[in-house]
């Protein structure tokens, strides 16, 4: 197949896809923002990181945001993986045309984990990322199906039991990074 005709194809998707997100972004509008759910939503996007600030070990900011984002990064990547592989997808986004669940990815999980490493530092942390695996996997993840906010579509809770295990030792592991230079 030549150049143009790949070209054309790909065109062709693009535009579809711009219509499907118009036609998204009509629903959304119409009948999910400023819904139950999306406050909710909200809410979870800006509670959590207020509590945070309010109750984070001071001295260790800087270290524990460096999880923080890490976190976030991982848990935005894998989310929008899972969701354009059609394992899960979501209901009521607080924001319309991130295919993730903001509040999740962005607050919950960062958020979960740097509390977790803060508190009780001496405790192994293959325990506390067991811990964060299980109650992620299954309470959190029931809890926002039940709600109506996410749906698996080939995906079950358990899959998810080893990445959150993984997420929490790779934040863990960079918290504890101290190799950086010093800017002159």
């Amino acid at each position: 197949m030549d150049k143009e005709k790949i070209a054309d194809l790909i065109d062709e998707n693009y535009y579809k896809i711009e219509e499907l997100l118009d036609q998204k972004m009509q629903i959304w509008s119409d009948y999910v923002v400023f819904s139950g759910l999306w406050w909710l939503g909200v809410m979870l996007s800006i509670v959590p990181w207020i509590l945070w600030i309010l109750l984070r070990n001071k001295q260790s900011t800087d270290r524990i945001l460096y999880a923080g984002f890490l976190t976030t990064i991982l848990a935005l990547t894998l989310d929008v993986l899972g969701d354009q592989y059609g394992f899960w997808h979501y209901r009521f986004n607080v924001i319309p045309l991130i295919p993730t669940y903001f509040p999740w990815d962005v607050t919950l999980m960062p958020v979960g984990v740097m509390f977790l490493i803060q508190i009780k530092p001496a405790v192994s942390p293959f325990l506390k990322a067991l811990v964060f695996a299980l109650l992620t996997s299954y309470a959190a993840e029931p809890f926002i199906h039940w709600l109506g906010i996410y749906q698996p579509t080939k995906w079950h809770h358990t899959y998810s039991v080893p990445i959150q295990f993984g997420i929490y030792l790779l934040a863990h592991y960079f918290s504890r990074r101290q190799k950086f230079q010093e800017l002159a």
